[in-house]
């Protein structure tokens, strides 16, 4: 597995919804929130950068959202801002389903590695490929 260590700041700032995870349901509840994301986008007719971006967080938090094209204080959407000052990368490239294991995987390395890591932690899908070994999804671990 070929995790990077980065300690150059990352800020991101996303636009979307959030909820909690009800009995841990993270991806259902992910789901549910980006399909009423990419409504509101639609609706709404607000240029966006086109890749999900899931950000777990304490308490069972989950934010989906998306970076947009021009940033703006759209009330249609909560903005998140979100600053990494270290983290672990690692891009997985396969299946969706294949993606919490690439996540346990990645701790396990941090750990091995001597480290630790903590919330948030970053899902960035890449755009859709109906082929599921080229599907590209950033995670993202902040570090202690």
């Amino acid at each position: 597995m070929n995790i990077q260590i980065i300690d150059t700041p990352l800020n991101i700032d996303i636009y979307g919804f959030s909820g909690t995870a009800v009995n841990k349901d993270y991806a259902a509840t992910a789901f549910k929130l980006s399909g009423k994301m990419w409504q509101t986008l639609k609706e709404n007719g607000i240029k966006n950068k086109g890749q999900n971006i899931w950000v777990y967080e304490p308490g069972e938090n989950v934010f989906a959202g998306v970076e947009l094209v021009d940033p703006t204080n759209d009330s249609a959407l909560q903005h998140k801002s979100i600053t990494l000052k270290n983290y672990a990368y690692y891009k997985h490239i396969g299946p969706y389903g294949l993606i919490k294991q690439a996540g346990q995987n990645m701790i396990e390395e941090i750990k091995r590695k001597g480290l630790q890591t903590t919330l948030p932690y970053i899902e960035i899908y890449g755009h859709w490929n109906s082929d599921e070994s080229k599907l590209e999804t950033e995670l993202l671990m902040s570090l202690i």
